[in-house]
């Protein structure tokens, strides 16, 4: 059960659960920390401080655990020599959760800004040094020099098919998924009959701390080189590439700079070249294990399914991308790609999201801008029917994913979820849903009725089906959206789509 109310600008949520659920949650995730995930943040025991603590060291223990395996499984040659500072595992814990499911950034605000937390950091810090010392009795690690070094024979049973399948497996109980899914929801449907509470959710939200400014995990795993420990954010192999890549001397100057990612690393690389400054993009391909595969399941089960191997994934990302650029489209071209290191390295598109263009069409007054940015939009939707005239669906369409350049050149990008034989309703779905995600907690459902309405448009009268656009309003994908955008965005967005037939004419 849950309860939300507003005191004093702040708003606080009440959660009750059954301590059986509660229990098998923190042991082995449930329903994926959905409920204990508070453990792993700062927090104040009102009552049973004792209990609360035990399974808060319990918890961190079991992801220290899988995130030593998903290293592992990483990183099956150097994982034995890297050297872990215990910072690693509760931002990549925290990370993690952060990226899968956003909304948790506004809970996680206060923690996550760097300034002001160094106690509250301490304080979470210490549950998982205790975790730590619990794992070395159990000689999976040792620890030297404030340093955490993974076990040989860990570092093996990591690597055997039967811990990978387990891995895999973590996804089974999803007979609870309607509960664990519901809790965000019915926060927001509280919320959003109530305009007050809606309110100061959303003031607050303006101090909320943005993803990409959140410490990167890696910059606490460390490989020996001659030079000393050199930290593993700093990308293996990718400066070195990108040098051959890019035909550069050892005296220019290179400099890589993480810029966030799902679930890959994601990193951008700026050159000083003779000819000038020369950027280029760069995606490393992980595979999804343990935790950072539940979530994922958990939130689109019954109506879509991931490619979850980094092979897999890479190879879908080129060969849609080649297929693409075959056929006309725009899309960042491909400049080398090592399928050992499960690297690509892509073209820099300069030019600013549709995301963008979205949110300055909910803050625009002027009709003549609006009439512009519409147009962009409609246009998106043209690009996309084209798209799926040739039997391909993209998997990952949110606005953030394409781009338009400084010439007015649409962009598509971030292929690695796309195939022939996909969901075509689902990039729909996802482009129109997400729109009302990008767009203010306050805003007039009529504006993001503009918005879908100029997308349905342009799809339409490009050929798209007016079936695939009415399937959009179906509860299948209204239910997985509904954990990113407002009950009454959805609405107004399903309501438009189920209407298809009055933009039938425009075909």
């Amino acid at each position: 059960m849950n309860y939300v109310k507003v005191l004093d600008e702040r708003s606080i949520v009440a959660v009750a659960t059954d301590e059986w659920v509660f229990e098998r949650d923190v042991d082995r995730g449930l329903l994926g920390e959905a409920l204990a995930w508070g453990l792993i943040l700062p927090y104040s025991p009102l009552i049973n401080e004792v209990y609360l603590h035990a399974q808060e060291v319990a918890l961190k223990k079991r992801l220290i655990l899988e995130l030593l395996e998903n290293l592992v499984l990483d990183y099956p040659e150097l994982s034995q020599g890297f050297y872990i500072k215990p910072e690693y595992f509760m931002y990549q814990a925290v990370l993690s959760r952060v990226r899968l499911f956003p909304p948790m950034t506004y809970g996680m605000s206060d923690f996550l800004r760097e300034a002001g937390t160094r106690k509250g950091i301490r304080k979470v810090l210490s549950g998982y040094v205790e975790a730590l010392k619990e794992l070395e009795k159990e000689d999976a690690i040792t620890l030297s020099e404030g340093y955490v070094r993974i076990s040989e024979d860990f570092a093996s049973n990591a690597q055997s098919p039967k811990t990978r399948l387990i891995n895999l497996s973590k996804t089974v109980p999803r007979t609870l998924f309607t509960s664990a899914l519901g809790v965000f929801p019915k926060i927001l449907e509280i919320l959003s009959q109530n305009r007050e509470s809606l309110f100061k959710l959303q003031k607050a939200g303006k101090n909320v701390v943005a993803i990409d400014r959140i410490e990167f995990p890696e910059r606490y795993v460390f490989v020996p080189a001659a030079s000393g420990l050199i930290p593993l954010s700093s990308g293996l192999g990718i400066e070195a590439t990108a040098r051959k890549v890019l035909s550069m001397s050892e005296d220019e100057k290179i400099e890589i700079q993480t810029i966030g990612g799902i679930l890959n690393d994601v990193f951008l690389i700026k050159a000083s070249t003779k000819c000038g400054e020369r950027k280029l993009v760069v995606k490393r391909f992980r595979d999804w294990a343990g935790f950072k595969w539940f979530p994922l399941a958990l939130w689109t089960v019954g109506t879509r399914t991931f490619a979850i191997l980094g092979r897999s994934r890479l190879e879908r990302e080129c060969a849609i991308n080649q297929l693409l650029h075959s056929k006309g489209f725009s899309v960042p071209r491909l400049l080398y790609v090592s399928s050992a290191e499960r690297l690509v390295f892509m073209e820099y598109i300069r030019g600013e999201t549709i995301s963008d263009v979205i949110k300055r069409l909910a803050d625009s007054k002027e009709d003549r801008k609006t009439k512009k940015d519409l147009k962009i939009i409609e246009r998106v939707g043209k690009k996309l029917a084209k798209v799926h005239a040739i039997g391909v669906a993209l998997g990952d369409t949110k606005p953030e994913n394409i781009m338009i350049d400084k010439n007015g050149e649409i962009y598509l990008m971030d292929f690695e979820q796309a195939s022939r034989t996909g969901d075509q309703v689902w990039d729909v779905a996802e482009f129109l849903y997400y729109a009302g995600h990008d767009v203010p907690f306050l805003i007039e459902t009529h504006v993001v009725q503009t918005i879908a309405e100029a997308f349905i448009t342009g799809y339409l009268g490009t050929g798209g089906k007016a079936e695939t656009i009415r399937k959009v309003a179906n509860p299948k994908y209204t239910k997985v959206f509904s954990v990113f955008t407002l009950p009454h965005v959805i609405l107004a967005i399903s309501s438009i789509c189920r209407k298809v037939e009055a933009h039938e004419a425009l075909k």
